[in-house]
């Protein structure tokens, strides 16, 4: 009798055991889906703010300033003679240098000729000259360099009458080359000064 009741006993702690592990699984299973439907719900709500923002015509920032290095100024036309567009494809906003020379050819200084008639045309604008060179040789003998290119440019276009309060240099040596490669077709490009249009300087 004693051995039937210790049975007993032991089957009522066995079924209740099995049914509390029924219970644990099916909340389990019950957790699983509410995570899984709450995170299909985030899917679908990043899913539709994405869509959104594409549809949004204004979802990017067009103030149509130039891309030309001035301090905000229009681009205007490559067709309109007063504009910066047209001074940087038309007239021309650099000149190239060879090897270790800050000297003037005749090529650059007929591209400082057009420049120098366009700024008489349009006193609105000054200019920042940008001197540049080639990844050859030290930091330090590069910015000494890309100065006196751009102080020979910058002097060229006082020769033939800007204003000096309208001019300023600034060189980079060889920190901001256009052109990537340890060949020479890279090095003649990145051996430059660049006439940088802008507005507000200061004499």
């Amino acid at each position: 009798m004693v051995a039937f009741t210790k049975l007993a006993a032991l089957s009522s702690v066995i079924f209740k055991s099995e049914t509390n592990m029924l219970t644990y699984t099916q909340e389990k299973q019950s957790s699983g889906a509410s995570n899984m439907k709450f995170l299909r719900g985030a899917v679908l709500l990043i899913a539709a703010v994405t869509l959104s923002a594409c549809a949004s015509p204004d979802r990017f920032d067009n103030d149509n300033t130039t891309s030309l290095g001035g301090a905000g100024i229009s681009d205007g036309s490559a067709s309109d003679p007063t504009s910066p567009l047209y001074f940087q494809q038309a007239v021309g906003d650099r000149v190239l240098f060879s090897v270790d020379q800050s000297t003037l050819d005749s090529t650059a200084q007929a591209v400082l000729d057009g420049q120098a008639v366009w700024l008489a045309a349009n006193s609105d604008y000054n200019a920042i000259i940008e001197g540049h060179a080639d990844e050859q040789g030290t930091r330090e003998y590069n910015l000494a360099l890309g100065a006196r290119r751009a102080d020979a440019a910058r002097e060229y276009l006082l020769s033939k009458g800007v204003a000096a309060a309208r001019l300023k240099v600034v060189s980079y040596g060889k920190e901001r080359p256009i052109e990537i490669c340890s060949q020479e077709s890279c090095y003649a490009l990145n051996r430059r000064s660049v006439t940088i249009l802008s507005t507000g300087l200061s004499s």
